[in-house]
């Protein structure tokens, strides 16, 4: 949706967010907020309910609190109220930070009551930290954000290839042909979306891919819809709907780990929000802001949610479009609102076969993944200990998912923690990360042997003309064409 010419502001905004547009225009574009950030806030309730064992019914009673509270959350951050919201365009949703270690408390025998108690604490934590955040910020710069990026991404393909295969390990047709092949199918339909040149459609490629492969399995009689109208259309999300959250000590360190990093992220969106909408962004608007992301996560599991960020491809929308009113993107969390009032959608959200999400999640999660990639190219490797922080601390996040068994032996409380990959990666870059760049003392002036032997062995554009020019391109490749002949 590209932005008309006759649109004008009602007002004369002091601030560029300020701006308020026709309501029409206004719900229009939040709409559009709403289909770029869909795929995004319905997968974390899908993952975490499967790795419960819950029902379809209860997997759409997860992913209606998500819209539900991200709809809250996203109202709260962009309109603001005392002490709360940012009042920038942001939107809010589950964040995908906790989704590993929220499958890994599962894993370990707590089940979805104890993520609850445990994103409960941990995000209360959160919300009495934020004044101190400021503070340990510097204990978060790129190279240990990016470790744990690119973690959360790694950690969830196992998860898309379980979905690829069926979901179900005890089902007959578990890994066939069938459902790899639909996966597939709709892994190409992502891939062919995105290379489209309608800059709306590549943006909605993995919403799009998600309904087209459904309608196929529908057509090939691989889904089951039967249930979708069992249960009420319109409904309130009820207050502890999965029962009274437990608190488990161990998975509240480990939810407490995700928080930090959620804390980050959120507080770098606001930034990057903040200079593309052109307004100032000091400490004080950080702070409301983080405030209203912790007090959000903390009254989700309430409603049988996990915690709320900022969705950092709406930042990007923002970008796009400059369209720069923060009321266009509260008119999207109210649609978000409504959208968590019909449980009936997240019974068909449900209802879609799972190697259908397969196909979409190698995208999606890849996609975090390369996110994370794209912040440790903003590292600095020269003549530091950086290269060592991001192989040691990736290294040790992958043990757990390479040997999901590897912590067997160990106490309870201990696996829970390591046992999900981000914690093991969070933990081990941050630690490194202080005693490296923080602690001076020790730390060798040349750089690590591993730096050296790493350098970069590639050879720039400048560098291949300048060849070609010479010949010697040439000549290289008339000796192979002669040696192939031979």
């Amino acid at each position: 949706m590209s932005r008309s010419a006759t649109t004008r502001p009602a007002t004369s905004p002091t601030r560029p967010e300020d701006e308020r547009l026709p309501l029409g225009a206004t719900f229009g574009y939040g709409f559009q907020h709403v289909l770029t950030m869909y795929g995004g806030i319905i997968a974390p309730p899908l993952i975490v309910g499967s790795a419960a064992g819950l029902t379809p019914a209860e997997i759409g009673t997860l992913v209606a609190a998500s819209l539900f509270m991200g709809g809250l959350a996203t109202v709260l951050q962009t309109w603001g109220i005392k002490f709360f919201g940012s009042q920038l365009p942001l939107v809010q949703g589950v964040s995908f930070a906790g989704v590993s270690t929220m499958v890994a408390i599962v894993g370990g025998g707590g089940g979805i009551r104890a993520v609850l108690g445990a994103v409960l604490v941990a995000s209360a934590i959160g919300f009495l930290i934020t004044p101190f955040f400021a503070q340990i910020i510097r204990f978060f710069p790129p190279v240990v954000t990016g470790v744990v990026i690119t973690t959360i991404g790694l950690t969830l393909m196992p998860v898309a290839a379980n979905w690829a295969m069926g979901g179900n390990a005890d089902a007959p047709d578990y890994g066939s042909v069938g459902n790899i092949g639909l996966a597939f199918l709709t892994f190409a339909i992502v891939i062919l979306l995105s290379k489209v040149g309608s800059g709306t459609v590549s943006r909605l490629s993995i919403l799009i891919a998600i309904v087209a492969g459904t309608l196929i399995a529908l057509a090939l009689g691989k889904a089951d819809f039967a249930g979708v109208g069992e249960g009420p259309i319109f409904a309130f999300p009820a207050p502890f709907a999965f029962g009274t959250p437990t608190f488990e000590v161990a998975a509240i360190v480990s939810m407490l780990i995700v928080i930090l990093v959620t804390l980050t992220e959120t507080t770098a969106d606001i930034i990057a929000v903040g200079e593309i909408v052109g307004t100032k962004v000091d400490r004080k608007r950080i702070a409301n802001g983080l405030r209203a992301d912790m007090a959000s996560s903390v009254v989700s599991p309430v409603f049988g949610s996990f915690t709320q960020s900022a969705f950092a491809q709406n930042v990007g929308l923002v970008a796009i479009t400059g369209i720069k009113s923060r009321f266009v993107v509260s008119a999207g969390g109210a649609i978000l609102v409504v959208l968590g009032l019909l449980p009936i959608l997240g019974r068909v959200v449900a209802a879609v076969p799972t190697p259908v999400l397969g196909g979409a999640g190698v995208v999606l999660f890849g996609s975090v993944a390369a996110s994370g990639i794209r912040t440790l190219a903003k590292v600095d490797y020269s003549n530091s200990m950086n290269l060592v922080i991001v192989a040691a601390s990736i290294s040790f996040g992958m043990v757990p998912i390479a040997k999901p068994d590897f912590y067997d032996q160990f106490p309870t409380w201990f696996g829970t923690i390591f046992h999900s990959g981000i914690s093991s990666a969070a933990l081990m870059a941050i630690l490194l990360n202080i005693l490296f760049n923080h602690i001076k003392a020790g730390t060798p002036e040349n750089p690590s042997v591993f730096v050296k032997g790493t350098a970069s062995k590639a050879v720039d554009d400048d560098q291949l003309e300048d060849l070609a020019d010479d010949g010697v391109l040439n000549r290289s490749n008339e000796r192979r064409d002669g040696a192939s002949t031979s």
